[in-house]
Formats: structure tokens, sequence, C-alpha cells
């Protein structure tokens, strides 16, 4: 059992508990060597008895430590303490993306496209070198104080264009692009479809589909066509609803070619300064009200 203050592989000295998730627990620590605060996830003993599990963790490690860029969290080092893998990440003071929509509920336009921005770009990245991240949605995203976005949770990422290891769904449902349920080859068109979903959440504080069980979410997102952002909040701008329109669509080839290609549709949308107003709702647009 870990406990404050033990030393782990003679570099980590470990200074508190942060948090218990799913798969890992995870300590704030000294790294003892490049005299730095880290972040320490150590998979749960209890999850060792799956395979899986020890398969997942070492593919997040594996994929995460291949990649450096300013949107994904650096992962500095690996290895094992009593018989738990673990990593050393960067060290982030913020909250996920899920926990500011819980307190906010959306972001002001300007806000969600920032964020996007970075999104589009760190997927980019990681797209480049050849990965499908596979779990795009707010949970893996920490937001950080200053604004800045950052990519965590490689658990299930894959070499683009391969399959499946299983006949399971792999990622969650509601983020999840409807070939991908079909069990179509991993794609980056899928994580466009997951990116677009972020988007529409963000802004409007709604998924564009939800359900009472996974089946029912499952047949709604391969079948049914989307609500429109726009019936659900008024005000967005034409642009940015295409954007997440386009991102949405059910046919893959339909969708954005790349993540840079929805980045720089972004971009532009931003930089039209009639286009990026936020429209009036009925009542403003007959009494004035804002």
């Amino acid at each position: 059992m870990i406990k404050i203050g033990d030393k782990i592989d003679d570099r980590f000295r470990i200074v508190s508990r942060i948090a218990t998730g799913g798969m890992a627990d995870v300590y704030e620590a000294n790294d003892l060597i490049l005299k730095r605060i880290v972040s320490l996830k150590v998979m749960k003993e209890d999850l060792l008895k799956n395979p899986e599990n020890f398969e997942r963790f070492k593919n997040e490690t594996a994929a995460a430590a291949s990649l450096s860029h300013p949107n994904i969290v650096k992962v500095y080092a690996s290895g094992v303490v009593d018989g738990r893998p673990y990593m050393a990440n960067e060290f982030i003071k913020g909250q996920t993306l899920r926990d500011k929509l819980n307190f906010s509920f959306a972001l002001p336009l300007t806000d969600a496209c920032e964020v996007m921005l970075q999104l589009t770009a760190g997927i980019d990245y990681v797209h480049k070198h050849g990965l499908v991240h596979r779990d795009i949605k707010p949970d893996n995203l920490f937001y950080m104080s200053d604004g800045t976005l950052k990519i965590t949770d490689f658990g299930i990422a894959a070499p683009i264009g391969s399959k499946g290891e299983s006949d399971a769904v792999q990622g969650t449902i509601y983020y999840v692009a409807p070939e991908a349920l079909m069990g179509e080859p991993v794609s980056i068109a899928s994580d466009i479809y997951s990116m677009g979903v972020v988007f529409y959440e963000i802004l409007t504080g709604q998924l564009p589909f939800d359900g009472k069980s996974v089946d029912e979410v499952a047949v709604k997102v391969m079948k049914r066509r989307m609500i429109e952002p726009s019936k659900v909040l008024p005000t967005i701008p034409k642009s940015i609803e295409k954007i997440i329109i386009t991102a949405c669509r059910k046919r893959p080839e339909e969708r954005y070619r790349s993540a840079a290609e929805m980045h720089d549709a972004i971009i532009e949308a931003m930089g039209d300064r009639e286009g990026f107003k936020e429209r009036k709702g009925l009542l403003s647009r007959i009494f004035g009200f804002k």
C-alpha cells in the first residue's frame, strides 16, 4: 500500500493522494531527480486480476509517452510499484472540462471556440503520429485556470486503421461515432465526430443524443437525425452550427477530412466579424431584449 512519504523507484516521493478514478489512484509526488512536482498515476491493485486492464494501462502509458504537444498531458516516466504499473505525468492544476460544465452548464461562444481550437490542434497532432484517441469527451479534457486545454487518457488509443481488440464498444457511448458502434476499423473520422459532440455539448449544455439505456443511445446515434444546435441554442452563429453538423455527419466521408480542417473552419468562422455574432432570439428581435 502506498503511503504519504513513500519513495517510488528512488525518484518520486509521495506528497499527497489527489484522487481515485476507475482505473487508478493518483498522487502528487516530488521528482527528486528533476526537482519538479508530478502526478503519479498508479493502477488499482484489484484491477490487476484482469489482464485487459493491465494492457490498457500499458497502452495509455506508451501512447501518451510518444507524444509531445502543449495540449497533451506529458508523461515523464513509468515503472512498477508493488506489482502495480504507474506513470509519472505532468502535474496539472485545473479541473476537467466536465467539472467546468457541471458548474457553468455551458461555455460562452468565444470560450467554447477557443477550447475547440486547442482540442483540434492537439488531436491533429495525435493523428499525425498515427494514433486515434477514441475517447474524446469533457471528462478527459483538463481545463486550466489560464484557459489552456490538456488532453488526457490514451487508454484505448489505437493505430489508425486498426481493428478493435474485442467486439465491445470502446469509448463513452454519447461520443462514439456511428461507424465505431458498428465495429468499423479505427479512423480519424471517429475522433472528428467525438469532437463535434463535445462542441455541441459545451455550447448548448446538452448532448445531441440521450436515452435511458446504452442501447437506446446507440440506436439514436446510428439512426436518428441530430437535433440542430440552433434548436437548443437559438443564438448560435450559423457558421459554428455548420461546423458542428459537419463534424457529426452519420457518414464518415461527409465529415471533415482532418482535425486540422475542422480547426481552420473554426478560425475562419471566428474571423468573420459579422457572421460570428450571436444570433438574436425571437423575443429579442421583437422587443429588443438582450
